[in-house]
C-alpha cells in the first residue's frame, strides 16, 4: 500500500496532510552523523509484545502456516476457503494474534481477513473478522470480459482525475469488504494524479453485471517542511571509498537522492568526512539528513515504546528516496518499494521532510502491515488518524528543543499561507472541514477530514476535555454533548490504540468497530472495570461514538 497525505480541499496543490508537520528553525552549521548512533534503550514496557528475534518470528509464521489447514476448520470455514498466513505477534503471557487473508476456490477475498486469537496452549480463544458474512458464490465464473472490465477501469481513473491511465489486466477476486460476497474484478490503474503524486487506483467491478463496487486509491498522501531539528546524529556507515547514510543499528534504512525524478530507486547519498547538509535547501544532504532523522526517530519510537522492531515488525529497514519532482508538495508510503517518497515543496525550497512526515508516513506502512485499514470510507479516515495519531507520540518523544511535541498538525509548514496549522486535534473543525464529532454520512467525508474524529478522539483520551497549555501551546477541545472527559496520559492512549490496530483491527474497520476494538485493548491492559476502560468509552461518547 502506498500512502500519502493530501489535502482535498483549498490550494489542492499544496497537499493535505496524511503526515504529520514538525516545527523548528532551520538547520545550524553542518548536520553531523554518527556511524555509531544506536537506538536508544528505553526498558519495554510490562504491558508491550513480546519483542521477537528474527527466527523466533520466522518460527511462528511456519508454524501458523503448518496449522493453517486445521485452523480454518477450527473456526468454522467452508471447505473451499484457504487461509494465508500474513503476520503474528506475540503476547508477554504467550497469547498469539496471528493475522490471515482469505481464499476462496483458489480467489483472493478482499474483505476476507481475518485475526485469529489464541492461548499459550493453542486454543483458539476469539477470532476477528474483517467481514462476519458467509463467503460463498454460486460460482466463480465470470461473464464479463477482462478487457471491457479494465475500460471501464480507466474510465473510473479519468474521473479521479488521474492523467496517464494504464490498467493492468484485471484480477477475480471475491469482493467480500460490504454486504453478500460477489465475484468481481479488480483492476489496478496506475497514472500520475493531478498534483503529481504516483496514482495506484484500484477499482472493484461486479463481474456479472459490470457495476463499479467501490474504488480506493493506494497511494495515501502526507505534507511536511523539514531544516527544523537543528544538529542531530543519524546513522550512517563507512563504505570502500566515503560514508554512506546507511543506518546499521535500524535495519539497514537507506536515503537516496531522486535528484527530482519521479521514478526509480535514486542514488545512495555518500560523503567523505560523514558531516551531512548545511542546514539549508542550498544542500541536497540537508533534506536527507532530515529523512533520515526521522526515521531514526520513528523506529526506536516503535521499538522502544511498543516492542515493534521496524515496519513490518522483522527488523529490516525501509528506505527514505527525497528531492522527488520538482515543486512537489508532498509526501508519500509505498509498500511497493518499502520506502518514504518526499518532494521539496513550492519553489524547491521546503522538502517535505521533518519529523512528523516521517513518522506520519511510516506509520501507513505499520498500518498496512497490521489492521491494514482500506483507504476509503470510516476505515481511510481511521488509517490517517493512525498515522496523525503516531506522528504526534513521535514528535512528543523526540523532545526536539527546536520542534517541541504538540497536537497541531503542520503548524510550522504554513501550508495555509496564513500562519495556521494544517489540522487540530483538540478540536478538528478549527481547520474549516475536518468533523469534531461522528455523523451520519461521515464515510462520505475525504479521510484526511473523517479523521478528525479519531483524532480528536485520541486527544480527549490523553488529555481531557476543556482548556490546556502542554509544551506552550494552548488548546480548548470540546465534547459532543457537553460533557467533561478526564484523559489517562498519552502514554496509556498510545498503547491502546496500538494495541487496537496490531490486534483488532482489519480491512474494513468503522468508528463502531474502532470503539469495540479499543475498549478490548484498555481491557487487556488494564482490566474491564478500570479508570483506563471508563474514559475510552467516556472519550468515544465525546466524539459521538457509542
Amino acid at each position: 500500500m502506498t500512502s500519502h497525505i493530501s489535502r482535498p480541499s483549498r490550494r489542492r496543490s499544496t497537499l493535505a496532510i496524511a503526515t504529520a508537520v514538525t516545527a523548528g528553525a532551520l538547520l545550524t552549521a553542518g548536520l553531523t552523523t554518527g556511524a555509531s548512533a544506536q537506538p536508544e534503550k528505553d526498558a519495554a514496557p510490562s504491558d508491550a509484545p513480546v519483542t521477537l528475534s528474527a527466527s523466533a518470528r520466522a518460527e511462528l509464521l511456519q508454524d501458523a502456516n503448518a496449522d493453517k489447514a486445521a485452523t480454518a476448520d477450527r473456526i468454522g470455514l467452508d471447505a473451499k476457503e484457504k487461509l494465508v498466513v500474513r503476520d503474528v505477534v506475540k503476547d508477554s503471557d504467550g497469547t498469539t494474534h496471528t493475522r490471515y487473508e482469505r481464499t476462496y476456490d483458489g480467489l483472493p477475498v478482499l474483505g476476507g481477513d481475518l485475526v485469529v486469537h489464541a492461548a499459550k496452549s493453542g486454543k483458539v480463544e476469539d477470532v476477528t473478522k474483517a467481514t462476519e458474512a458467509s463467503v460463498k458464490v454460486p460460482s466463480t465464473d465470470a461473464k464479463l470480459t477482462r478487457s471491457s472490465v479494465a475500460k471501464s477501469a480507466e474510465s473510473s481513473a479519468a474521473k479521479a482525475k488521474t492523467a496517464q491511465a494504464d490498467a493492468q489486466a484485471p484480477r477475480k477476486v471475491i469482493w467480500a469488504a460490504s454486504g453478500k460476497p460477489v465475484l468481481a474484478y479488480e483492476t489496478v490503474v496506475t497514472g500520475v494524479q493531478k498534483d503529481g503524486t504516483p496514482s495506484r487506483l484500484h477499482v472493484i467491478t461486479d463481474a456479472a453485471t459490470g457495476k463499479k463496487l467501490y474504488q480506493f486509491q493506494e497511494i495515501e498522501t502526507g505534507t511536511g517542511n523539514s531544516q527544523y531539528s537543528g544538529k542531530v546524529t543519524i546513522g550512517s556507515k563507512k563504505g570502500t571509498s566515503a560514508y554512506e547514510l546507511t543506518d546499521t543499528a535500524r535495519g539497514g534504512h537507506r536515503t537516496y537522492d531522486l535528484k527530482h525524478a519521479e521514478s526509480g530507486a535514486g542514488k545512495l547519498f555518500k560523503d567523505a568526512n560523514d558531516v551531512w547538509g548545511n542546514g539549508k535547501p542550498s544542500s541536497a544532504q540537508t533534506a536527507a539528513v532530515d529523512a533520515a532523522y526521522g526515521a531514526q526517530l520513528t523506529w526506536d519510537y516503535y521499538k522502544s515504546v511498543h516492542g515493534r522492531k521496524g515496519i513490518n515488525g522483522d527488523g529490516k529497514g525501509a528506505t527514505s528516496r527525497v528531492h522527488y519532482g520538482n515543486g512537489y508538495v508532498n509526501a508519500f508510503w509505498d509498500s511497493g518499494c518499502f520506502c518514504m517518497t518526499y518532494g521539496d515543496g513550492e519553489g524547491n525550497k521546503k522538502p517535505l521532510t521533518s519529523i512528523d512526515v516521517a513518522a506520519h508516513e511510516m506509520t501507513h506502512g505499520v498500518t498496512s502491515a497490521t489492521g491494514n485499514m482500506e483507504y476509503s470510507g470510516e476505515a481511510g479516515g481511521l488509517n490517517e488518524a493512525t498515522s496523525d495519531i503516531f506522528a504526534a507520540a513521535v514528535e512528543f518523544r523526540a523532545k526536539n528543543p527546536k520542534d517541541v511535541g504538540d497536537y497541531l498538525i503542520g503548524e510550522k509548514i504554513d501550508i495555509n499561507g496564513d500562519g495556521t496549522p494544517l489540522r487540530y486535534m483538540d478540536k478538528p473543525s478549527k481547520d474549516g472541514a475536518s468533523l469534531d464529532k461522528w455523523k451520519a454520512g461521515a464515510g462520505r467525508v475525504d479521510v484526511h477530514y473523517s479523521s478528525g474524529i479519531a483524532n480528536h478522539f485520541f486527544y480527549l483520551l490523553s488529555e481531557g476535555s476543556g482548556k490546556k497549555r502542554i509544551n506552550g501551546v494552548q488548546y480548548n477541545s470540546p465534547t459532543a454533548d457537553g460533557s467533561k472527559v478526564l484523559g489517562i496520559g498519552r502514554a496509556k492512549a498510545e498503547k491502546i490504540w496500538f494495541r487496537a490496530l496490531t490486534r483488532y483491527f482489519t480491512s474494513t474497520t468503522d468508528y463502531k468497530a474502532a470503539r469495540k476494538a479499543t475498549l478490548r485493548a484498555a481491557k487487556d491492559l488494564y482490566g474491564a472495570t478500570s479508570t483506563e476502560y471508563k474514559r475510552v468509552a467516556a472519550a468515544w461518547a465525546g466524539v459521538n461514538v457509542k
